[in-house]
């Protein structure tokens, strides 16, 4: 196993590698930039000011300076070296919109992403476990009816969708005012005793949380149902039951450990649903996430924070697929990475 974790970890560099070349290339591509931003903030400037028009407010010497303030004056493979070369130094540069160094945005909003994301995601297990283990052994019966019908009604509505049907119904839209309208906490949070800011936390996430956990929660609990189903039927558990075990003892000691196996499958993703599928609830919610930095980033022509966030991303998700293999090995004894 050691072994195995250490040629992960080196096909990791290569891999990363690959990774940012081709977003950086691509991010290079992308029209507009920095540069012209500035540019046409000095000619907006230069022409209020002075009423000179806007082609002619600034000199080809003051373009080449601004080109060079933002390393835009080198070729791009020569760019790309640079920041890789920073980045092994863990610099991943300055962001043109924030001015600030790109670790601090990114480090200013990832707890909040890493907060939801690990939230959902256990909540998540924590029932869908269960409920597709409920369902499998209660097939077909109306609780198993019943229960698949609220799952798929949830599951074909995106979760930005259901966050606004859940405002005009919930936070003093048309109807109840229960929840508070966005955000993570209320203004006067530092001003609330302890359980006040437990329960202000609470009313801000809720919305939230079903919202992130709606799409992943129908998924889970019909994977959950259907390896349950498919272990149920093997020639093990009968073997078990005639041997004297009751059906829960079988189901317990041998069915539910099988089929857990797929369900590991899904743990990988658990850092990369910090990034995917946030940044239209985070919109809705007005919550100041990854997802939402790094749409604006795109929006912005802010390269550094793009491609911070992108390098974050990738390696949390190797990390994640070395994770479940990980868990393969405690879940299924049959399994060895040599």
């Amino acid at each position: 196993m050691k072994a195995y974790i250490i040629r992960r970890l080196l096909l990791m560099i290569p891999t990363i590698l690959g990774i940012t070349i081709v977003c950086f290339a691509l991010v290079q591509l992308i029209p507009g930039g920095p540069v012209e931003e500035m540019i046409a903030k000095v000619q907006s400037a230069a022409a209020a000011h002075g009423g000179v028009s806007a082609s002619k407010s600034i000199s080809p010497e003051q373009i080449a300076q601004i080109q060079s303030y933002f390393g835009f004056d080198k070729p791009a493979w020569q760019r790309y070296l640079d920041w890789l070369w920073n980045v092994i130094h863990l610099d991943l540069g300055t962001s043109y919109t924030y001015g600030l160094p790109v670790w601090d945005v990114i480090s200013s909003r990832f707890p909040i992403s890493l907060a939801f994301g690990l939230t959902s995601f256990l909540l998540s297990y924590l029932v869908c476990i269960p409920l597709g283990l409920a369902k499998a052994v209660k097939n077909r019966s109306l609780f198993d009816k019943v229960s698949s019908a609220l799952i798929f009604s949830g599951y074909v509505m995106p979760g930005y969708a259901l966050g606004i049907l859940l405002i005009i119904f919930l936070s003093g839209g048309s109807f109840l005012d229960i929840f508070p309208l966005g955000g993570i906490v209320s203004e006067d949070f530092e001003d609330l005793t302890f359980t006040g800011k437990i329960g202000d936390v609470l009313m801000h996430w809720t919305l939230p949380m079903v919202c992130y956990m709606i799409s992943e929660f129908a998924f889970l609990t019909f994977l959950m149902k259907n390896s349950v189903l498919e272990e149920l039927g093997r020639d093990y558990m009968r073997t078990a039951m005639a041997k004297g075990l009751s059906f829960r003892q079988a189901l317990v000691r041998h069915a539910l450990r099988n089929a857990l196996i797929p369900i590991v499958t899904r743990l990988s993703e658990v850092f990369t649903l910090l990034f995917a599928g946030a940044l239209l609830i985070e919109k809705v919610f007005d919550i100041d996430g990854m997802g939402l930095l790094y749409y604006n980033s795109m929006v912005n022509r802010d390269y550094n924070v793009v491609m911070g966030v992108i390098l974050l991303s990738s390696v949390l998700t190797m990390f994640g697929r070395l994770f479940s293999d990980i868990l393969y090995t405690f879940v299924d004894p049959r399994i060895r990475f040599n």
